[in-house]
């Protein structure tokens, strides 16, 4: 049963600075290093350029004396009743320039091919077709649903109002920010943290080499925090673990986005499962093949048989099988693969869920003890499936737990929030209570509340960790607020009088431009997991990068930014806020994550390890932390 959705929230969400690393950020009074062309008067003062038209002319603009061929800018301005843009790749002509124009003007937020005379006047103005999304290179015109296209854009279904929603839109004579983008062959534009507007292919096919240059074409416009950087470079640190894990690397190969733990041949020593490999302990040396292997193109393409991998006796015979789960066009759904118990082949594979919505899904416990289920979202719904225990192998039984309409791409997870021994299940539009045992309830109790934050693609981050952070008792909830964006956040529990449940947003990171916990931040934080690393009984959180988070493109913020995995340490404090605090350390700056990630204690030693499968391949991180009463067992093999 649903409970009252929250109301849209109307205040502007700005973006507060570039998402990419800038070469140049304008902040002084002078404008050395620009010139000027056409009707317009150009100021600077404190950082804030100010462009205005000459009256009746044809406007003007303002040219940087650097050019660019790939290229981003990002600023905030204001235009009053104003004509404004930016022009990129402005590259000379026997009678003036021509480039790539992005309009910013209210009710004209687009791309354009334009040619300018010798004066700056716009002579010729061809609209771009649209293009953008996860790829680097515009496809060919009407082919490739969502890159370059032709007709109106596709019309996407209507999400529940849980989430505040981030305006899209310019604000009329108000500050708006813009990123702009403008890679190979196409032009990306962001305004005010949305998604992606004004997107072009380019007509010259990622030639072009010229500068930026801003516009007024009527009118006032101020601009402040301008900050632009060349695209054609990329900066990579050198490898490095954290000096409390010892790295060993399984694969150098990309097969999948997730890793499982069992003892699949029952030999005593526990064995991890990523993709179509099996790898053996103690030593993780030895592997075989649960299903043909195939590797994925890093750059273009995605896993082709499984996003998230889990493990457990699912067909009751004593022995662990594996479960994948992917929508990915080629194997979607969740596949069982059953255990041979021992036999030295491929395992047989049956198709037990046929639809699945969500890149993040969880394992857990959700109707007693020894019933392993998977929780997910399909067709709109949040949902569990379990096996049928008269034919595991056939289609499993799903259950709705939500209303149609709450299913999202990023974000589960599986908890007890109410404290009354069953399972709940959270995701970034709230958190859905258990009906009693034994209750014909359809659908759980909803329970709204903001688990996220609008984004360029969406809300929602990966598995959500269900734990009393601060150590008052009550359930709190830890979670990455956008697996494609920035924001890292844990929500402290609270009761009124009555019992009454809510919650209280604490930032552990937000983006480059805010206090951070660590002064750690980085972007696309698709893969998450808990577990107490350190040995003090509280669960910490583990959480990386997945680098080229979509595909080898700008569509995400700061795609080439290291691969980083991180554990933060949650250490209670009274006097922080909420009474606890988030302190992050280095996992490994080489390896990031994928769609999440594996805690486990593969050496029976006390100490729970990070496995993480990834672009980069498959990897062990040797937690050597003291475990508590434990003695220090030797390193592993590296």
């Amino acid at each position: 049963m649903a409970m009252g959705l929250l109301l849209p929230v109307t205040a502007v969400a700005q973006q507060a600075g570039p998402t990419f690393h800038p070469d140049v950020t304008f902040k002084g009074s002078s404008l050395n290093g620009w010139h000027t062309l056409g009707q317009a008067a150009w100021t600077a003062k404190d950082g804030e350029i100010v462009g205005t038209a000459s009256p009746g002319g044809h406007g003007g603009w303002l040219v940087l004396d650097h050019s660019y061929q790939d290229a981003a800018f990002y600023t905030s301005f204001l235009c009053k009743d104003c004509k404004t843009g930016l022009l990129l790749r402005a590259e000379k002509t026997p009678d003036g320039m021509k480039g790539i124009f992005v309009s910013l003007t209210e009710g004209d937020v687009a791309s354009y091919a334009v040619t300018l005379d010798a004066e700056g006047n716009i002579v010729h103005r061809e609209a771009l077709e649209r293009a953008g999304g996860q790829v680097r290179f515009a496809a060919a015109v009407g082919t490739q649903a969502g890159y370059r296209r032709t007709g109106p854009p596709p019309v996407r279904p209507q999400m529940p109002a849980v989430i505040p929603p981030v305006v899209r839109d310019q604000v009329p004579n108000g500050w708006n920010s813009v990123e702009i983008l403008l890679d190979a062959d196409i032009v990306r534009a962001f305004i005010n943290s949305g998604g992606e507007v004004a997107g072009g292919a380019t007509a010259d096919n990622s030639t072009g080499y010229g500068p930026i240059a801003l516009y007024i074409g009527a009118g006032e416009a101020h601009f402040k925090d301008a900050a632009y950087a060349n695209l054609n470079q990329h900066s990579y640190a050198p490898p490095k673990t954290g000096s409390d894990f010892v790295r060993q690397r399984l694969s150098d190969f990309y097969y999948s986005w997730g890793a499982a733990a069992g003892d699949f041949n029952h030999d005593g020593a526990m064995d991890v499962v990523s993709g179509p490999y099996i790898y053996y302990g103690p030593d993780y040396t030895h592997s075989s093949e649960i299903y043909l292997a195939e590797t994925s193109n890093p750059s273009n393409s995605y896993s082709y048989d499984d996003w998230m991998e889990f493990a457990a006796d699912f067909t009751g015979d004593g022995w662990p099988d594996v479960v994948t789960a992917s929508f990915a066009d080629r194997n979607p759904g969740v596949w069982l693969y059953v255990n041979p118990k021992g036999e030295q082949r491929r395992w047989d594979k049956y198709l037990v869920v046929k639809d699945v919505q969500s890149e993040i899904a969880v394992i857990g416990d959700i109707d007693g003890p020894g019933k392993p289920a998977i929780v997910y979202m399909a067709d709109g719904y949040v949902r569990y499936a379990e096996p049928d225990p008269a034919n595991p192998t056939g289609l499993w039984i799903v259950h709705n737990v939500s209303e149609k309409g709450f299913g999202t791409a990023h974000g589960i997870g599986v908890g007890d929030i109410n404290g009354d021994g069953r399972m709940d299940i959270v995701n970034p539009y709230g958190w859905w209570e258990q009906p009693p045992a034994g209750s014909t309830q359809e659908s759980w109790t909803y329970h709204p509340q903001a688990f996220s934050r609008q984004g360029r693609s969406g809300v929602g981050g990966s598995v959500m960790g269900v734990y009393d952070v601060n150590g008052d008792g009550l359930a709190d909830v830890v979670t990455v607020l956008q697996a494609h964006g920035y924001g890292l956040a844990w929500y402290e529990q609270k009761r009124d009088a009555q019992g009454n449940i809510s919650f209280v947003e604490h930032t552990i990171m937000d983006n480059p431009w805010t206090r951070n916990a660590g002064d750690v931040v980085f972007s696309e934080a698709h893969g998450s997991a808990f577990g107490d690393i350190d040995g003090d009984g509280v669960k910490d959180f583990i959480v990386g990068k997945r680098y080229w988070t979509h595909r080898d493109d700008y569509f995400d913020p700061d795609p080439y930014g290291e691969p980083v995995l991180y554990w933060y340490q949650t250490v209670r404090d009274p006097k922080a806020p909420g009474g606890a605090r988030f302190v992050p350390h280095l996992i490994d700056n080489h390896s990031g994550a994928g769609s999440d990630i594996l805690v486990a204690d593969l050496k029976h030693d006390g100490r729970l390890d990070v496995v993480t499968a990834t672009r980069f391949g498959t990897f062990i991180f040797w937690n050597q932390h003291r475990a508590k009463g434990k003695t220090q067992p030797a390193a592993p093999p590296k």
